[in-house]
């Protein structure tokens, strides 16, 4: 087997792993997932899973990870003369469409799971790593390097936005769509976030 077919197998499974905790987490509640629910979802053994994470928070945090890896992969293959924001928002859209178009069921488990504190350590861990993906891609299309402070001041901005787009959108009452809040958070950061109308 080539070295680039085992990676991407790899890649897969780990992937697979991620979404079957995300979808057993949302359906039964974490509390009520165990690690060879995922795995057998997952169509592997539970030592398959062990190869590839600690346990089930590491696992849900991972599909996070995974999906801003793509979305900075997605960036850094962007148009070279479209501009940066503009492209930020394009890859943007997507996935958080699809997100964003969740039932009220549906946020309301994610809203749950997202309250676990061992989770939210998790996702902690994996968000500096995802930055440092997106700071890369912030670098390759503005010709700096992923340690300036640019590239990773973006990286940390855009991180901001889709968590306050989405704390807004986990608990507005009345239901509202993620996608717009997170491109006007966008747009308001592509523009200096400037002072709302009416600031004295």
């Amino acid at each position: 087997m080539s070295e680039g077919l085992r990676e991407r197998k790899k890649l897969a499974t780990r992937q697979a792993l991620g979404w079957a905790a995300l979808n057993l987490a949302l359906e039964h509640g974490l509390e009520n997932v165990r690690v060879e629910d995922i795995a057998a979802a997952a169509g592997v053994s539970e030592r398959t899973f062990r190869n590839y994470f600690a346990g089930k928070h590491e696992a849900l945090a991972a599909r996070y990870y995974d999906s801003m890896v793509e979305v900075a992969a997605t960036l850094a293959g962007r148009p070279r003369g479209e501009p940066l924001w503009d492209a930020i928002e394009h890859v943007l859209s997507e996935t958080t469409r699809e997100q964003g178009e969740q039932s009220t069921r549906m946020r309301d488990s994610l809203r749950a799971l997202l309250a676990e504190p061992a989770l939210q350590a998790e996702m902690m861990k994996v968000t500096f790593a995802a930055g440092n993906a997106f700071a890369k891609a912030v670098a390759t299309r503005t010709g700096t390097d992923a340690c300036d402070l640019y590239p990773r001041l973006v990286a940390s901005a855009v991180g901001a936005a889709q968590h306050v787009a989405t704390e807004r959108w986990l608990h507005a009452d009345p239901p509202i769509p993620l996608w717009p809040e997170l491109r006007e958070a966008l747009r308001l950061l592509a523009t200096g976030l400037p002072e709302p109308k009416g600031t004295t």
